[in-house]
């Protein structure tokens, strides 16, 4: 009765789609901040969307999920499944934090709140290059912007329920309810019971509405509310044995059960004001406050050679047991004013503005580690678990110690500008940049060492694009960029910022009429100050160097003759180590030309759909994609590599009425066994095997 009443409730996974083409819908301030008023053929940079289309098509549910639709972005250590890891043009961020991402503009994702569900996304833009600059604080590839769903004044709904395999089933619903002409709310929330092929389970729910108000005929107050909560067991994947994957089954959990899920929450709100003084000049400001919190037990495999039994017989993994409660809070300011004004006959677009981000990361860790592999040391002592014939609860779990307990917090206040000066005859050029200052503070609560420093930096952005013809514009744009690397060593020392800095050429096609946009792109990125986390003191890190990445994207979306829907995306990425350094993971040597860890050469995705009017009131769409993903870094400083892998999928769309979708999809159509990210050879994720989905959505 439960499963037939999550069935009856779940199609709401898929996610609302776009108000209908014959409905004009009034969306007060919806402007993005930094983004300023220009059209992507005109923005001297690369920018790939990823709207409802294609999140509906793909079923998908998790922010990364959607972003493996982009080949520029590569998975990364997802921290046993509970946080979002991702690098943008082989770049990645802290190893010790997910990865940070907008949303609306604001600094999110930064913290420890899971995953970040797609319910209540309305889109998801991919920002690329040399244009990250303006954000600030961010990496030199790219930042993800997140576009939420707002309240506007159309009352309409969406129900749905979903079941798939491994007994997962999934409500949720959005609801939009206009208050005369002067406000409106919409209710947007999921319900989630998963299990997995792993024989692990999850529970996840979230609650996201959000208010509009017009105060004027110009002037809009926004709030929304970020409210979800997950319990999911921990689960660093499977092992490789002598640097082997696939020995062992990939279904087959390390850990142990009996430490019960970890829990992830987040509270957050955003709070927005927009005005327009006049057609020339608008002004928006606003806030975010939010907290996330992770706590719970683990236990995972054991990374230190000398405490490692699985190297001696093949089949003996030692484990260490973990404790974290991991608390952080974060607070966003910001103002900005964007206009348009005339000097001696040329046409300035400018922005500026400026912003101030607090970051508190707090963290608690205890670890309780294997004994040193000895002659008389035993299975207990070592926490051991048959990889080929677990016994789950065989001992009783190790009670951790102490380990870590330190706060670190990051104030930073940032101005910005940004012109973008129309010269005529198809040329604009765009110049800016921001000034940041930064104050890091780190206290290692166990001993009771303290560390302090101040940083700040101009980091300027330059661009030009040419518009050739209403078919093709060309551009070009270089960019620096600066972020403070948060935390300290071991010692207590607090590291030097990252700088960077990001080139790119490219070409934005407008094909078809306009039914087919695309970009080609070059691009050239260094990045100094990388950090590495440091093993043998979890929760800290260590510094690593120099990397540089570089590399050429195609991204097309749009419709062919045939009113085929297609988003097809390519990159190649060639992201290295450009010092000779000791990796801090292993103390093995980082040597120049090294390949950064889980970044693939080659990655390409593309996606198809087609709908058929069978009847007047029945259209069925059919549709499917391929993803490339090649072989990647396993393991820093070794010759461990990820295998790659090509996924396929299928999937059809029923619209029986205008109110009523029936959906269903096969994932990895031909069970392809693969591995989506690691971090070691010991800690690999392998992906899920050949899954169904199907579901029902009711609109209203």
């Amino acid at each position: 009765m439960r499963s037939l009443l999550l069935v009856l409730l779940t199609s709401a996974a898929m996610p609302v789609m776009a108000a209908e083409a014959d409905t004009e819908i009034t969306v007060t301030a919806a402007r993005q901040p930094y983004r300023g008023d220009f059209t992507v053929q005109e923005t001297p940079a690369a920018i790939t969307t990823i709207d409802q289309t294609w999140l509906n098509n793909n079923n998908i549910l998790r922010l990364t999920d959607a972003l493996d639709l982009n080949a520029s972005i590569a998975r990364q250590n997802n921290f046993g499944g509970l946080w979002d890891a991702f690098a943008v043009r082989g770049f990645a961020g802290d190893e010790n934090l997910p990865s940070g991402y907008l949303v609306n503009g604001y600094n999110n994702g930064r913290g420890f709140g899971g995953v970040r569900d797609v319910s209540g996304i309305e889109k998801i833009e991919v920002l690329k290059g040399p244009q990250a600059a303006l954000y600030g604080r961010g990496e030199p590839g790219g930042v993800i912007n997140i576009v939420t769903k707002k309240a506007d004044f159309d009352t309409r709904g969406t129900i749905g329920v979903q079941a798939g395999s491994w007994d997962r089933q999934r409500l949720d619903g959005d609801f939009n309810l206009a208050l005369g002409d002067v406000a409106a709310v919409r209710l947007i929330g999921f319900y989630e019971d998963a299990g997995s092929f792993r024989g692990t389970r999850s529970e996840r729910w979230g609650f996201t509405p959000s208010v509009l108000v017009k105060l004027g005929e110009k002037t809009a107050l926004t709030y929304e509310l970020e409210l979800t909560r997950a319990e999911a067991q921990f689960d660093r994947g499977v092992v490789a044995i002598n640097g082997q994957l696939g020995a062992m089954d990939r279904r087959t959990f390390l850990g142990e059960p009996g430490d019960g899920p970890l829990d992830a929450d987040v509270t957050g709100h955003q709070l927005q004001l927009s005005h327009e003084f006049n057609s020339n000049w608008s002004i928006l400001i606003g806030g975010q406050h939010r907290d996330t919190r992770l706590t719970g037990f683990s236990t995972e495999a054991e990374l230190a050679g000398s405490r490692q039994r699985l190297g001696r017989d093949g089949r003996s993994l030692s484990r260490q047991r973990r404790f974290r409660d991991y608390d952080a809070e974060h607070q966003v300011l910001r103002g900005e004013v964007q206009g348009r004004f005339e000097t001696g006959g040329l046409k300035h677009r400018i922005l500026f503005g400026a912003d101030y981000d607090n970051f508190e990361n707090s963290q608690l860790f205890l670890r309780a580690r294997p004994a040193v592999i000895g002659a008389t040391t035993t299975a207990q002592q070592s926490n051991d678990i048959d990889i080929f014939n677990p016994v789950y609860g065989r001992f009783p779990l190790p009670t951790p110690g102490p380990q870590t307990n330190r706060l670190d917090t990051q104030e930073a206040f940032g101005l910005y500008v940004q012109d973008q000066i129309d010269l005529g005859g198809g040329v604009q050029v765009r110049l800016g940049g921001r000034y940041d200052d930064i104050r890091l503070t780190t206290l290692n609560r166990a001993n009771g060492v303290a560390s302090a420093r101040d940083f700040s930096r101009f980091s300027p952005q330059a661009g030009i694009v040419y518009e050739a013809s209403k078919l093709l514009s060309l551009y070009a744009a270089y960019g620096e960029g600066f972020r403070a690397n948060i935390g300290a060593d071991v010692a207590g020392r607090i590291f030097d910022p990252e700088t960077s800095r990001s080139a790119e050429v490219g070409a934005k096609l407008n094909l078809l009429d306009g039914k087919l946009t695309g970009t080609v792109a070059i691009f050239n990125l260094t990045k100094d100050n990388v950090l590495a986390a440091d093993p043998a003191n979890p929760g800290f890190s260590v510094p690593i160097g120099r990397a540089r990445s570089r590399g050429l994207e195609v991204d097309l979306n749009g419709k062919l003759p045939g009113d085929i829907d297609l988003l097809l995306s390519y990159a190649f990425v060639d992201a290295t180590a450009r010092a000779a350094v000791l990796d801090p993971n292993f103390s093995l040597n980082i040597r120049v030309g090294d390949r950064l860890i889980n970044i693939p050469r080659h990655q390409f995705n593309v996606q198809a759909a087609k709908g058929f009017q069978l009847t007047d009131d029945l259209k069925l769409t059919l549709g499917g994609g391929v993803q490339h993903t090649g072989g990647r870094l396993g393991e820093t400083a070794t010759m461990f590599f990820l295998p790659a892998y090509t996924l396929a999928r299928l999937f059809v769309r029923a619209d029986i009425t205008e109110r009523i979708e029936l959906f269903a999809e096969v994932s990895n159509l031909f069970n392809a066994t693969y591995y989506t990210n690691s971090f070691a050879q010991l800690w690999v994720q392998p992906g899920q095997p050949r899954a169904a989905t199907a579901s029902v959505r009711y609109k209203f």
